[in-house]
């Protein structure tokens, strides 16, 4: 038998078996095999619309579940998606700042950008008291500084201020102090561009050491083409960085930008500031002369004083001990041995020679000391007796100056306190006619709006000095304005009207390393060849003229309307 009989036969016995199991005989499975057979098409057909039922019944909860799906899709609300755009290419960048947006004045910012401008005659709002008022708790300065009276204190003849209340000397430079002295004083929001762009300009200018190098200062740019490299043969050679740190350091200052709060020049300033103290010498020299140490020490102290840093006391504190120890003696003999100093020369103390433009330096950063309280001696005593026996030298019939409105007087570059002579060149000069240090001088020094002194010489400021167009001599600039602010009335809108408008037209608007700064070439005085980092300096800190100080003496007489 072959394999495939034996599996039919086993096949077989196996159904034969079931059927015997399940009681039924081997025909009768065969019947119902059969039956079911019939059946299975009915079955079939029945089970066709229940399938049809349930995926109906799944297609239905489907589509109600991306309907909804889709429904909260649209409730919601649109998602951004933010993607980085490549950065702009080098002559894609406007030719001209674009002054559409308001300038915001308050410093406490992050952001590195410009701060456009609509137009120039566009005042800065009012703000209101208690906007004012909170930034009370700001360490920005001693009130005792601020006094419009002659001052106790450390024996100072202080008329200088910033801001109200407890804010203190510096009070103005920040917050809403900064708002209302803007409004008051008749700054802009394009004045306000235009020292935001100036500031830009030294940040992007500072070398890597923490110093403004007025000779190579363009490399540390990276636009194209460069600025001009300065030149520092007639000013003191390599210690004229030294000054020119201090002096962008105080740009920052005077805006409100300190070392120590937060804000997109924190670390500028921070830098500058290691600087100075890094080539101070032992004894708290900076520099060689009293000018680069007048001005490096002013900034020391300002810094000092706006943040109480504990770090900068002892080297401000040096800064004034050398300005005190280098001051000149009053020799004469009715001179009081106890408050016998004077003015102050290029280096040693010479009672010959007491020049007025670094004794200016000298006084204003006794000045800021004093507002640190830091010790400033009698320096503020002998300033004050220089201040006005080198003016009555130059004025020998200063008795007839009476009329406060229409008198003149002049100041002299240099006074020889041992024969009472004086240099001085004509009214007008680019040199040597220094009614604008003599002006400030008096107002640092507590002379008010109404005196005589303070009138006349910024009567011979308006008649012989007042810059007509720029370039001009930016020297000159930088202390008649702040001196004119300081004697207010229609003199100063008429001022500032026109210096105002002028610097911020004349800054450089530009898509490459010059923007935000000031051309050097025809500013004139002596010492302009240190180039573009002087005359930016000075024309930014005239822009903040507004907020740097208090306007004083509100208990004199009224300011000349003329």
């Amino acid at each position: 038998m072959s394999p495939s009989s034996h599996d039919q036969n086993d096949h077989l016995d196996d159904a034969q078996a079931r059927g015997q199991i399940d009681g039924q005989n081997p025909e009768d499975l065969e019947g119902e095999e059969g039956e079911e057979e019939e059946h299975k098409p009915t079955s079939g057909i029945a089970g066709w619309p229940i399938s049809a039922a349930v995926h109906a019944l799944v297609a239905l909860i489907f589509c109600y579940i991306v309907f909804a799906a889709h429904k909260d899709e649209e409730e919601l609300a649109p998602m951004r998606v933010t993607t980085m755009d490549p950065p702009p290419k080098k002559e894609e960048k406007k030719e001209q700042r674009d002054v559409e947006a308001k300038v915001d004045v308050n410093v406490e910012t992050v952001a590195d950008v410009a701060a456009p401008v609509t137009q120039l005659d566009v005042k800065v709002e009012e703000v209101s008291q208690s906007e004012e008022d909170n930034d009370a708790q700001v360490a920005k300065g001693r009130e005792e500084a601020v006094s419009s009276q002659e001052t106790g204190g450390q024996g100072a003849f202080m008329a200088i201020g910033a801001g109200g209340g407890s804010a203190g000397m510096f009070g103005s430079r920040s917050g809403g102090g900064k708002h209302r002295a803007l409004a008051k004083g008749g700054g802009t929001r394009a004045s306000e561009s235009a020292v935001d762009a100036a500031l830009r300009w030294f940040k992007k200018h500072q070398s890597p050491n923490g110093m403004w190098d007025p000779e190579k200062y363009p490399v540390n740019c990276q636009e194209n083409p460069k600025c001009e490299p300065g030149s520092t043969a007639d000013v003191g050679g390599s210690d004229a960085g030294i000054a020119m740190t201090g002096y962008a350091v105080l740009c920052f200052l005077g805006a409100g930008y300190d070392h120590k709060t937060p804000s997109k020049f924190k670390a500028t300033v921070q830098k500058g500031l290691e600087y100075l103290r890094s080539v101070q010498k032992p004894d708290g020299l900076l520099g060689v002369r009293n000018y680069e140490h007048g001005v490096a020490t002013m900034a020391m102290a300002e810094a000092f004083a706006m943040t109480t840093d504990a770090d900068l006391k002892g080297p401000a504190q040096k800064g004034i001990k050398v300005i005190l120890d280098r001051q000149s003696k009053d020799g004469s003999k009715d001179a009081d041995k106890a408050y016998s100093g004077l003015g102050w020369d290029y280096e040693a103390a010479n009672p010959a020679r007491n020049d007025s433009s670094v004794s200016g330096w000298c006084v204003m950063a006794l000045k800021s000391g004093l507002a640190g309280g830091l010790n400033v001696g009698t320096g503020m005593e002998g300033a004050k007796k220089w201040l006005e026996k080198a003016w009555k030298a130059a004025n020998k019939d200063w008795m007839k100056l009476t009329d406060p409105y229409s008198a003149t007087s002049s100041f002299p570059y240099c006074w020889d306190s041992t024969t009472d002579a004086v240099q001085i060149d004509p009214p007008g000069s680019a040199m040597h006619d220094m009614a604008p240090v003599g002006a400030l001088c008096a107002v640092f020094l507590g002379h008010h709006a109404g005196n005589i002194m303070l009138e006349s010489l910024c009567n011979h400021i308006m008649k012989y000095q007042f810059p007509a167009k720029y370039p001009c001599n930016t020297y000159y600039m930088y202390y008649n304005t702040l001196a004119v602010f300081q004697a207010g009335g229609d003199r100063w809108k008429r001022w500032n009207d026109t210096v105002r408008d002028m610097l911020v037209n004349a800054q450089r608007k530009s898509a490459d390393c010059f923007d935000g700064s000031w051309d050097a070439q025809g500013t004139v005085f002596h010492g302009n060849s240190v180039g573009r980092v002087l005359s930016t300096a000075y024309c930014c800190l005239c822009l903040e003229v507004y907020y740097r100080y208090k306007v004083v003496g509100h208990d004199a007489a009224p300011a000349p309307a003329k």
